[in-house]
């Protein structure tokens, strides 16, 4: 879903002037919300926090600087050039993981606290089903929702997009 979230970004930017794609960064859908730019930067701490939690790791540095660049981005909300290398970086870090990497960890507990000093006990297998996946995809949806909102074309296909290489070619609608 992060090339996904990559792809809307590159479909916005040929769809307007270049001074208005990267006004969208600071687009909203509701004023009390992150704008577009946090929403893109909490996709990806969701993605590389499970990593971490997960395998029992220190977070790096990276996690935090993303979430500082989140909280600050309605004053500085970057550049689609850093929107799409913070997505890279995320998505090669993922890439690098063995398939099974993160499976011996299912029952690990996991005491996830939150900024507000809210502590949730979980599994590993509960935290990455009930927490990160609901986190992440939030944001990226949150992500598309803004597009919309400024009119930027998308529609179901572009949401599917990473779905294409399982598509069987002799199915595909003739027309």
């Amino acid at each position: 879903m992060l090339k996904t979230l990559s792809g809307w970004l590159k479909k916005a930017q040929a769809q307007l002037p270049e001074g208005e794609a990267q006004a969208l960064l600071s687009a909203r859908l509701a004023p009390d919300m992150f704008p577009l730019s946090t929403q893109v930067r909490f996709a990806c701490v969701q993605a590389r926090e499970a990593v971490c939690r997960l395998r029992g790791e220190a977070f790096p540095a990276v996690i935090n600087e993303l979430l500082d660049e989140g909280r600050q981005a309605g004053e500085r909300p970057g550049t689609l050039a850093d929107a799409y290398a913070r997505i890279e970086e995320t998505v090669a870090l993922l890439d690098g993981l063995a398939a099974d990497a993160l499976d011996m960890y299912a029952d690990k507990p996991i005491a996830h606290e939150l900024a507000n000093g809210m502590i949730f006990d979980l599994t590993a297998e509960q935290y990455a089903r009930d927490w990160t996946l609901a986190q992440f995809y939030f944001h990226v949806m949150t992500a598309y929702s803004i597009l919309r909102k400024e009119g930027i074309e998308l529609g179901k296909a572009d949401y599917v997009a990473h779905m294409l290489p399982y598509l069987r070619p002799e199915t595909v609608p003739k027309g």
